[in-house]
C-alpha cells in the first residue's frame, strides 16, 4: 500500500467516524433540547446535508443554543473534510491517475536479453554494446522515482525488486542471455543467489567493489566476478611506470609481433610541440598513427598539420620493438633519468591498487587522503593548495587523481594545474560523461570506471565478440564485418562512416597487418578494429 492509498483509508475511516458521532449526537439533541424525535436515518441526512453545504431544508430553525453549538461545529467539521479531502485524496489521485505508469515485468516474448539489476551511470557503456549488437536488454529498478524517469527517458526498464524470485520472473530471467547484478556487493550476492535458484543455466555476472569478496559471490554461484576497480588503478599507475622505463604501459597485443598502444606526451618530450608531419613517425620509426587524443577529443585519423602538444596521447600500431623506441621520444629530457615523486590523491581501492603499483616498480609515491587511514601520509582536502603543497606538489612529476567523486576531482584538477603548470595529471573518472570535463580542467590522461566496467562485463556477456581493451581510452574489439565483404576497406570508407580504423585482420590463424585502402575483408575473416566506445558500437551496428 503505498502513501496515497494509506491516506484514502484513514481520511475515509474518519469522515466515516465523525459523520456516525454527529448523526448519533444530533438525533440525541433533537430529542433532548428541540422536541423533535428523528429517526436515525433522518439525522443521518441531517449529518450529510450539513458537510456537503448542500443544505437544510425542513429541518433548520432551532431554539435551543445546545442544536445551535452543535450545528455550527458540524458545519466547520465538514468544511474542514471538504478542503482536506482535496490535497489528501483528490489530488494524489488525480496525479496518480496522470503519471507515467512504469511496467512490472517484460512483455511477452522478451527473450536472449541481458538483464541489468540495478540502473548506474556505469551501465551506460554497456548498453551502447548492447545496442550496437541489437542484444535485448532491460533494466530491473527497485526505486520507483528512477524507474519513472528511465522510462520517460526511453530506457526499457521494469519497476520491481531483482533480488526477489518474482522480480526475476517479472524480467523472464529463465529465458534470458545473462543477468548482471552491480549494485552493491551484498545485494549482488543476493542477486546471484536468486537467480541460480530459480535457474542455474543461465550466466549470472557480478561485479564487486571489493576484490577480496569476489569469493562470497564465487561460492553464491556467480558464473563471472568482475572486479573493475583494481583493474582501473593498475591502467592509471603504468602511465607513470610507463614514463620512467622501458614499459609500454597498456598495449594490446594483435599478433607475435604486432602491437597497439596508447602513448602520452610529456611535457618537454622530444615530438612535443612538432606536427605530425614534423614527428616522422612513419618514416623514423615504422609505426602507424590511427589516431590521437587531443585535449579529450580523438581524431582518426589525425590531420598532418596537427600539433602534437604537451597531453596528446597518440594511438600509434607497429612492432613491440619500434614502439618502445618511440616511446622515448615521448617522455621528457627528466623523466628518461629520474622517476620523480608521484602524488597520489585518494586512497580507496583505486588508489591503494596505485600505490601497489608504484612500489612494485620502486617509484616514490606520496598518499593524499580527507580520513587518517595507514598508508595515507598527509591528511587534507586535495582541493586545498596548502595540503598540496605539503604533499611535494612544487617538486611533483606526476599527481593521480583516484578520486571517486567527479565534481570533486574536476575541481582538484583545476588547483593542481594552477599550482603546478608542468605536473603531469592522469585522473579516474567515475562516470564517462566526466571525463571531456576533467581533460577541459587540465588532466593529461583520463580513464573512466564505467567505461572499464562497461567492457569489462560487455566482454563477460556477450560471446561472438571479443573487447580486448579493457583499460584504455581507445576500445579494441575483434569482430566479423559481413557487411564488408565484397567491399574493399577504401570503397567502404570505414574512417569517414564510423570513426575506427581496422588495424588487423585474423585470416587462417595468420594476423595480417599491412592493410591498404585496397585490402578486401572475407566472410570468414576476424577483423580488430580501434576507436572511442561510440565509434566501435557504430562499426558493429553498420558493418556488424
Amino acid at each position: 500500500m503505498n502513501t496515497w492509498q494509506r491516506r484514502s483509508v484513514w481520511y475515509t475511516g474518519v469522515l466515516v467516524l465523525s459523520m456516525v458521532v454527529f448523526t448519533l449526537l444530533y438525533q440525541y439533541g433533537m430529542g433532548a433540547y428541540e422536541s423533535t424525535s428523528l429517526t436515525f436515518l433522518q439525522a443521518f441526512q441531517f449529518v450529510v446535508e450539513t458537510f456537503t453545504t448542500t443544505g437544510y431544508g425542513a429541518q433548520a430553525g432551532w431554539e435551543s443554543s445546545a442544536m445551535l453549538v452543535l450545528v455550527v461545529v458540524m458545519d466547520i467539521s465538514g468544511t474542514v473534510m471538504i478542503f482536506l479531502a482535496l490535497p489528501v485524496v483528490a489530488f494524489p489521485a488525480f496525479e496518480e491517475a496522470l503519471s507515467t505508469t512504469v511496467p512490472g515485468a517484460v512483455e511477452n516474448g522478451h527473450e536472449d536479453h541481458v538483464i541489468v539489476a540495478t540502473y548506474t551511470p556505469r551501465v551506460e557503456t554497456l548498453i551502447a554494446e548492447l545496442d550496437s549488437r541489437n542484444v535485448e536488454w532491460v533494466i530491473v529498478e527497485p526505486d520507483r522515482d528512477t524507474a519513472t524517469d528511465l522510462y520517460e527517458e526511453g530506457y526499457e526498464v521494469i519497476h520491481t525488486d531483482p533480488d526477489s524470485t518474482d522480480g526475476l520472473r517479472a524480467a523472464n530471467f529463465t529465458d534470458a542471455r545473462a543477468l548482471v547484478a552491480d549494485v552493491s556487493d551484498q545485494v549482488d550476492a543476493s542477486i546471484v543467489l536468486t537467480a541460480k535458484e530459480l535457474d542455474e543455466s543461465v550466466r549470472v555476472v557480478s561485479v564487486v567493489e571489493e576484490p577480496d569478496r569476489a569469493r562470497y559471490h564465487e561460492l553464491a554461484g556467480a558464473d563471472a566476478v568482475l572486479s573493475p576497480r583494481p583493474l582501473l588503478g593498475e591502467s592509471l599507475a603504468r602511465k607513470v611506470t610507463a614514463s620512467v622505463s622501458t614499459d609500454l604501459g597498456s598495449k594490446v597485443e594483435l599478433g607475435e609481433d604486432f602491437d597497439i598502444v596508447e602513448l602520452p606526451v610529456h611535457r618537454g618530450a622530444d615530438l612535443a610541440d612538432s606536427t605530425l608531419a614534423e614527428s616522422g613517425l612513419r618514416e623514423r620509426a615504422g609505426v602507424n598513427v590511427i589516431g590521437a587524443w587531443f585535449d579529450g577529443e580523438f581524431e582518426s585519423p589525425p590531420e598532418p598539420d596537427s600539433v602534437i602538444e604537451p597531453g596528446t596521447v597518440l594511438l600509434l600500431t607497429g612492432e613491440e620493438a619500434q614502439l618502445e623506441r618511440l616511446a622515448d621520444r615521448t617522455r621528457s629530457e627528466v623523466r628518461r633519468h629520474t622517476s620523480g615523486e608521484t602524488i597520489v590523491v585518494g586512497h580507496g581501492e583505486v588508489g591503494r591498487r596505485v600505490t601497489a603499483v608504484l612500489g612494485d616498480a620502486d617509484l616514490p609515491y606520496t598518499v593524499v587522503d580527507r580520513d587518517d587511514d595507514p598508508g595515507v601520509d598527509v591528511v587534507g582536502d586535495a582541493t586545498d593548495p596548502d595540503v598540496l603543497e605539503r604533499a611535494g606538489l612544487g617538486s611533483a612529476r606526476s599527481v593521480i587523481l583516484a578520486i571517486p567523486d567527479d565534481t570533486a576531482a574536476e575541481f582538484a584538477t583545476l588547483v593542481v594545474r594552477d599550482e603546478n603548470s608542468a605536473v603531469e595529471i592522469i585522473a579516474r573518472a567515475e562516470e564517462a560523461e566526466s571525463v571531456q570535463k576533467m581533460y577541459r580542467a587540465g588532466a593529461d590522461y583520463v580513464l573512466s570506471l564505467g567505461t572499464v566496467t562497461g567492457r569489462m562485463v560487455a566482454s563477460a556477456v556477450l560471446d561472438d565478440e571479443d573487447v580486448i581493451s579493457l583499460d584504455t581510452q581507445v576500445e579494441v574489439i575483434r569482430t566479423r564485418a559481413p557487411g564488408l565483404v565484397g567491399y574493399s576497406l577504401g570503397d567502404a570508407d570505414v574512417r569517414e562512416r564510423t570513426g575506427v580504423t581496422v588495424v588487423a585482420v585474423e585470416r587462417d590463424g595468420t594476423v595480417l597487418t599491412d592493410l591498404g585502402p585496397d585490402f578486401r575483408p572475407r566472410s570468414e575473416d576476424e577483423l580488430v578494429v580501434a576507436g572511442p566506445d561510440e565509434a566501435t558500437n557504430r562499426f558493429t551496428e553498420v558493418f556488424g
